[in-house]
């Protein structure tokens, strides 16, 4: 079979996939389609961590299983050679006597790494490996940097001015009503993104300037951890991120026990490398992904220790002569993309993404 048509199965793997992002954790997002005769016979995506994977549901979903035999089976990510809370996938596709299995990228878990491969050639099977590799790794980006890196995947997001400030001065904030640098379309964006992720961090003066709840209220979807950087413990216990709604996990230079429902304390040294605590905290609770929203203190932090992944920069059309300075990055710029106000307003937000690859 020709590599071009391996290609466009595997994007329709990779389309089903992108199904479970943000459903999934701590697994890997996958896709999986089975083909016969050049015709889609069979498909699915892993929905949740504990149920069902891909090959599973796609598996399930062929009609008439005598087909299975001449069939190939196309996957975006290896399939599993080990128990885990459900079966062996290489075990059931040597069960239904599938002969063909296409592989967009080798599992890079330790439990896996060219096993669930392995396994399938000593059965008779011919795997074909490396179909739109990159794509496939693209796709589970949050996975394989918690398994290579031993730390999650670190995204930054800000809203900066024109003129490259992040928050007015306080003679301003005095003066004025309060003024969003974002507009309402790139607040929903933003409510979208916490619902892909594990986790969102700010830092004290972040918490304690907006009183963020950190939730996803303006989009369909999970609420991440809420993770606060409070050395001093100087944010008011009367501040949303104590609601008791979303487990919340509080950095702080001294040892103290929660009266509150949903929060945790976590003793860290701020002697030492937060950032690099911090992440090193998070990957021992298995936590793949954070979103890291601010304030320019704890970003720049994360990017002085070269410790993310991407960011997602909002700039609006004002500008606030003085204030505090949003963080500096020099690195590759990815695409921008032109947010548009909504009907009746003047602010228009122009994203632009960086990546540190």
């Amino acid at each position: 079979m020709q590599k071009s048509t391996h290609k466009f199965y595997m994007r329709r793997c990779l389309q089903l996939a992108s199904k479970g992002l943000g459903l999934t954790y701590p697994n890997p997002m996958v896709g999986c389609v089975i083909v016969y005769e050049g015709k889609i016979i069979g498909e699915g995506w892993h929905q949740k961590a504990g149920e069902a994977h891909a090959e599973v549901n796609a598996i399930n979903s062929v009609k008439d299983k005598s087909l299975l035999p001449e069939s190939t089976m196309y996957v975006s990510l290896e399939p599993c050679s080990h128990y885990g809370k459900t079966p062996p996938c290489t075990d059931l596709i040597v069960k239904m006597n599938i002969k063909n299995v296409v592989i967009g990228t080798i599992d890079f878990n330790s439990e896996v790494h060219g096993k669930g491969i392995e396994h399938l050639q000593k059965k008779g099977c011919n795997v074909t490996v490396g179909i739109l590799e990159k794509k496939c790794r693209t796709m589970n980006k949050r996975f394989f940097t918690f398994h290579q890196k031993k730390r999650p995947y670190i995204i930054l997001k800000w809203a900066e001015t024109k003129d490259g400030f992040i928050f007015p001065e306080k003679e301003i904030i005095k003066n004025r009503k309060p003024i969003w640098i974002s507009n309402t379309y790139s607040l929903q964006q933003v409510h979208k993104w916490r619902t892909e992720e594990q986790s969102i961090l700010v830092g004290t003066s972040t918490a304690i300037a907006d009183n963020p709840k950190l939730d996803a209220r303006n989009y369909f979807g999970r609420n991440p951890l809420r993770l606060v950087i409070d050395k001093d413990l100087k944010i008011d216990d009367h501040f949303n991120l104590f609601n008791g709604k979303i487990k919340t996990i509080i950095f702080t230079q001294n040892k103290t026990n929660s009266n509150f429902k949903n929060v945790v304390y976590k003793s860290i040294d701020f002697t030492k490398n937060v950032a690099k605590q911090i992440c090193n905290y998070l990957y021992d609770i298995k936590i793949q992904s954070v979103i890291i929203e601010g304030g320019t203190k704890t970003l720049q932090s994360f990017i002085d220790e070269n410790l993310w992944d991407e960011a997602r920069v909002f700039t609006g059309d004002h500008f606030f002569k003085k204030g505090i300075k949003s963080p500096e990055i020099i690195k590759k710029r990815v695409h921008t993309t032109e947010i548009p106000s909504p009907k009746g307003l003047m602010n228009k937000n122009i994203l632009t993404i960086f990546s540190n690859d």
